[in-house]
């Protein structure tokens, strides 16, 4: 029981080893900063004293080298490290406007739909005014329905005033 405490243990330090700020760097102020996130861009690279270790490109173990490969992979390591220690902008800032260009589509869609919408409306609000129009300059007698739910027939007054609103909907709507 006590040993499989503490194999959990030992394995629970090595979980906790990998969740280590792998940048460090300090700000305008002087203040060190600890991230496992890339700094910004406008951080300059001499202010930068920290960075995470280049992934390793073979896992397999290699035979022992001699002396020149260990300088060859010193060399082969110190190349690789400003190119791994770039920050991974170009996937996000490509990710981002990805992601911009979609919503502008979709902004674009839905104001296309709505337009769409209203010039349907538009038209149906035209087509009724100027039917309306028509059937009040037939001088056919017109009745319309009072708040109280009575028939009122329309005088001329009441024509004439009828047919400059039908006229402002038809100069707005029918465009």
């Amino acid at each position: 029981m006590k040993q499989s405490h503490c194999v959990f243990s030992v394995l629970f330090s090595l979980l906790s080893c990998s969740a280590m700020a792998q940048w460090a760097w300090t700000d305008e102020e002087g203040r060190p900063i600890f991230s496992d996130r890339a700094p910004s861009t406008s951080v300059p690279e001499k202010r930068i004293f920290k960075r995470p270790a280049p992934p390793r490109v073979n896992p397999t173990p290699e035979p022992a080298p001699n002396e020149g490969a260990v300088a060859a992979n010193v060399k082969a390591a110190s190349a690789a490290l400003p190119a791994a220690s770039t920050p991974q902008s170009a996937g996000l800032d490509k990710e981002l406007a990805e992601r911009k260009k979609k919503a502008e589509q979709a902004q674009a869609e839905q104001r296309k739909f709505e337009e769409g919408r209203i010039s349907k409306l538009k038209a149906d609000n035209c087509e009724r005014a100027r039917q309306a129009q028509r059937t009040l300059e037939s001088g056919v007698r017109m009745v319309r329905t009072n708040a109280r739910g009575e028939r009122e027939i329309l005088d001329d007054a009441d024509r004439a005033v009828e047919a400059k609103r039908l006229q402002g909907i038809v100069a707005t709507d029918c465009n």
